[in-house]
């Protein structure tokens, strides 16, 4: 079955979200409250619009039928007949200038392609239907004025939203002056209430259709947010797990060389290790993209024992993981994994220490550490980790030699000295 096209980008967000800034609705004219949307992209999300936008706006023409009907009445006068003329023109001239001006309506951008563009012809627009308004009124009389329902109706997006209001304004002020001064002319207030109450409606209707605009850019926002936060998490993913095994797999390939010549069968053995770490790494990085990657202390503890022994480093890790509670474990797993990656790489150590208690896990050892600084993108993955678990990550140089690691639900980590450990800062 056919995808709708008004929901493919939904469907290929990588490819279809944009950045966009919206303006608010009453500040800047039509050419800065339209937004970096195309005429196409106006009928994906409204289908028919178009039509539906036409029919709105000539239906009401309707109320030209007096003015209409007053100068056929009266066309046996060059002046009847010109009135039909301009009233004739009118129309067309307000259909087009709808035509070119509908996105302001929509609080899209419309299909022009430049903004001064928009402005200069929308104003063009308006002063035409001025001035076919004023000839309507002179050759028709009052009930040509109903013309300026329309003129009042059209400068709402043409100009600014409270300048439109005021020419608005102007006009039922100017035809209830008329009603007092013209010969001929009754007070009629049936096109002053019209001109209210179109412009009324008209900005109601524009205002529900900015906002209507602006939710479904904030949803497009929130999805490429959302698309922003699982690709960061599955580079901290992806990191954290192949940082480690890559790293113990080096040490095993250093390993098996040195012990082609001595041990051919130990070299076999740290061989067979390597396809097992690098299939296992395989399936971790499968588990993480699909997003279903658990960590379990417990395995992670046994592995961290297989690796350190593998660098030749004396582990003193604790033999069961109860103490931690079950909320922080995984948080504790991932510690482990990269606070052993670390004594690994960087430190020259020869010993490595592990700790776990209710207030979570804490990693020494005895080598030179890094130097305190920009964290790594391990330590920053971590610190997002903890952030998330409600925990800290504290980590540092030891005095006088070492390195500690920590993530605990206390203010001030065991064993690390105040004057030398720092809080990690994503």
């Amino acid at each position: 079955m056919a995808v709708p096209s008004r929901h493919r980008a939904r469907l290929r967000p990588l490819q279809a979200l944009r950045s966009f800034t919206p303006g608010p609705f009453t500040t800047g004219p039509v050419s800065d409250r339209l937004g970096d949307v195309s005429e196409r992209d106006v009928g994906e999300d409204f289908r028919g619009g178009r039509l539906i936008g036409f029919f709105f706006a000539g239906i009401w023409l309707v109320f030209l039928s007096d003015a209409f009907s007053a100068a056929w009445q009266q066309r046996q006068s060059l002046r009847a007949d010109g009135g039909l003329i301009v009233l004739v023109v009118f129309v067309v001239l307000y259909l087009v200038h709808f035509s070119h001006l509908r996105a302001a309506v929509w609080g899209t951008r419309g299909s022009v392609d430049s903004h001064w563009y928009v402005t200069r012809i929308g104003i063009a627009y308006w002063a035409g239907l001025a001035l076919l308004a004023a000839l309507a009124t002179v050759t028709i009389g009052q009930e040509g004025a109903a013309t300026w329902v329309f003129l009042a109706v059209s400068g709402l997006w043409t100009f600014r939203v409270r300048l439109g209001l005021a020419l608005g304004g102007c006009l039922v002020a100017l035809y209830e002056f008329l009603t007092f001064h013209v010969d001929g002319w009754t007070h009629d207030a049936s096109i002053s209430m019209s001109m209210v109450l179109a412009m009324a409606a008209v900005t109601g209707g524009m205002i529900a259709a900015q906002r209507q605009r602006a939710l479904a850019e904030a949803r497009e926002e929130n999805a490429r947010l959302a698309i922003q936060d699982e690709r960061n998490r599955m580079a901290r993913d992806v990191h954290d797990i192949l940082g480690h095994s890559l790293t113990v797999i080096t040490v095993k390939a250093e390993l098996a060389a040195r012990l082609l010549e001595v041990s051919p069968e130990r070299a076999r053995v740290e061989v067979a290790d390597l396809e097992r770490l690098a299939r296992d790494a395989l399936a971790d990085v499968r588990q993480a993209v699909a997003g279903f990657r658990e960590m379990s202390l417990p395995a992670e503890l046994a592995r961290a024992r297989s690796s350190l022994a593998a660098a030749g480093i004396e582990a003193d890790l604790p033999t069961a993981a109860d103490a931690v509670p079950s909320h922080l474990r995984e948080l504790c797993a991932w510690t482990l994994r990269e606070g052993v990656t670390n004594v690994i790489r960087h430190s020259s150590a020869t010993t490595c220490r592990v700790s776990l208690d209710e207030q979570g896990i804490t990693v020494t050892d005895d080598g030179v550490g890094v130097q305190p600084g920009s964290p790594g993108t391990g330590l920053i993955g971590l610190q997002e980790r903890a952030e998330a678990a409600g925990a800290h990550l504290v980590a540092g140089p030891l005095s006088p030699r070492g390195y500690q690691l920590a993530v605990t639900t206390s203010a001030d980590p065991r064993g690390a000295d105040p004057d030398t450990h720092e809080r990690v800062e994503a």
